[in-house]
């Protein structure tokens, strides 16, 4: 059974979460100590370089999808493998399991609530209401999003499909090192330090499902919100997405992420329409207008660097960790699409998407607070995530129902990237080039990654915060895969549009 997988990857990820898990059983406190050391000196060290990146990969993408060698077709498939629909709502489904719903909710009215630093004081309600989607989208918007595989999945897909390199971390580094990258320790080492962010930034969600939906439960059923349910909910979300991810990409993963786009629409659908319509509408409008005005200085904002740590910083850390095991599935799944259908398809449009999904949620929030101050603030008191979710959809009428939605919605959003997650680590630790890894394999990681946050929840909740912080310090290193790309597609681009 072993003998399909890289023994010393799977040796060395796996003792990460016993290490991890034990840590915190024994002395939490020290972990979060440690967590915390690391966590501030990354975001000090390095918080500047990620800002500058992630500019400068959405800048790249977008000049190089200008560019006529654009159309170039990757994956050896003269059509593409998935329609329109099915491939954008697997993209769009990985990443806003994180933030689709609660962050949705609780973005905005912590920026309403505490005005970020970067604008100037102002006694207009509905400026602060506007800047803080426009901070939003900041962080949900075309950097986040640019640095999940706008420029990395060119050099996969050019690598694996033409060349039968593995879909793995360590082939973005053949550019520079060569093939030897493959099979030495440092490509071990950049396999195991690319898994362990992502298996950090998806037991985190996991984790804080299960807080998040045990909130709901008592808030709506009075079901005791105890470790108990939290575990049950984590435990039903564990089987969901395992069962996904082993029947694969064109069966599991694609049907969850349909599901999810089509609850999802008929909710943002109907708190359109239900709530405050005019504000949601007036405040897109807006807040892009400020957004894009302000484009490069907030993006470069360096005024409040403690700020910075806990917002802006913290969330580029987070994507730079999930970074190279999204352009792993973006890779999979993009057989048959254009180098420029799939920078504008990440770089463009799912922003946008993301935007209006934050403003509609969030917006109603704003818009509710504006009309009757305190009703979703108040709820929202000590960073309340859930309640602030709460507050905004009992506010709408049948509450009750939408609320429920809601709680299903975010399970499954968080499933598609369990499922999606626990695909590429299991591609990524395959011997084989086949894009289809050991079911035993799929089973392993998806179960231990719900078992480490139900064993995170046993100790409390600062242990799922804990993980979820330790992402950010794995992005040190993940951003050294990544950095190369910044570079490599530009010259493979320019040497294509000689060539033609």
């Amino acid at each position: 059974m072993l003998k399909s997988i890289q023994k010393g990857l799977f040796g060395l990820t796996s003792a990460f979460i016993l290490v991890f898990c034990g840590w915190a059983f024994v002395d939490l406190a020290g972990l979060n100590d440690a967590i915390g050391s690391g966590f501030a000196w990354s975001t000090d060290w390095f918080g500047t370089a990620w800002q500058l990146g992630l500019l400068l990969t959405f800048t790249i993408a977008l000049v190089i999808a200008a560019t006529p060698v654009a159309k170039t077709t990757l994956g050896d498939l003269p059509a593409p493998e998935f329609g329109w629909f099915q491939w954008s709502s697997m993209i769009l489904c990985t990443l806003l399991a994180g933030g689709g719903v609660f962050w949705a909710a609780g973005e905005p009215i912590a920026h309403f609530v505490s005005p970020p630093p970067y604008f100037e004081s102002t006694d207009s309600a509905h400026t602060l209401a506007v800047q803080a989607l426009a901070q939003s989208y900041l962080h949900w918007g075309f950097l986040a999003w640019s640095i999940l595989g706008s420029l990395t999945t060119i050099i996969l897909m050019k690598l694996h499909y033409e060349k039968g390199y593995p879909l793995a971390p360590r082939t973005l580094l053949v550019p520079v090192f060569g093939e030897a990258i493959l099979s030495n320790w440092m490509g071990v080492l950049a396999d195991a330090c690319c898994i362990i962010a992502v298996v950090a930034g998806t037991v985190g969600p996991i984790g804080f499902l299960g807080l998040q939906v045990g909130y709901g439960l008592e808030a709506l059923f009075d079901i005791p919100n105890t470790v108990w349910t939290q575990s049950g909910v984590v435990l039903g979300l564990m089987a969901l997405y395992t069962v996904s991810a082993l029947t694969g990409v064109s069966k599991g993963i694609q049907i969850l992420s349909r599901i999810n786009i089509g609850l999802g629409l008929g909710l943002l659908v109907y708190m359109l329409f239900a709530g405050p319509t005019g504000f949601i509408l007036s405040g897109l409008g807006e807040g892009l207008l400020v957004y894009g005005q302000n484009f490069i200085s907030m993006s470069m904002y360096r005024g409040d660097t403690g700020w910075l740590g806990w917002w802006t910083v913290f969330f580029w850390g987070w994507f730079l960790g999930y970074g190279p095991m999204m352009a792993i599935f973006i890779a999979r799944i993009s057989r048959g699409r254009s180098i420029r259908a799939i920078i504008l398809m990440i770089s463009i449009v799912a922003p946008l998407v993301t935007n209006v999904w934050f403003t509609i949620i969030g917006g109603t929030g704003l818009g509710l607070e504006l009309n009757e101050p305190g009703i979703v603030s108040t709820a929202f008191e000590g960073f309340n995530l859930p309640a602030a979710l709460l507050a905004i959809t009992q506010s709408l009428p049948m509450g009750f129902l939408v609320s429920c939605l809601f709680l299903v919605l975010t399970t499954i959003f968080v499933a598609t990237t369990g499922d999606s997650m626990t695909y590429v680590i299991s591609v990524s630790m395959s011997k084989t080039n086949e894009t289809e890894p050991p079911a035993w394999l799929r089973v392993f990681w998806g179960v231990a990654m719900g078992l480490t946050a139900i064993i995170l929840l046993s100790v409390g909740e600062q242990g799922v915060q804990s993980l979820q912080s330790f992402i950010v310090i794995t992005a040190v290193p993940v951003s050294f895969v990544l950095l190369p790309s910044l570079w490599i597609v530009p010259l493979w681009i320019f040497k294509w549009s000689r060539e033609n």
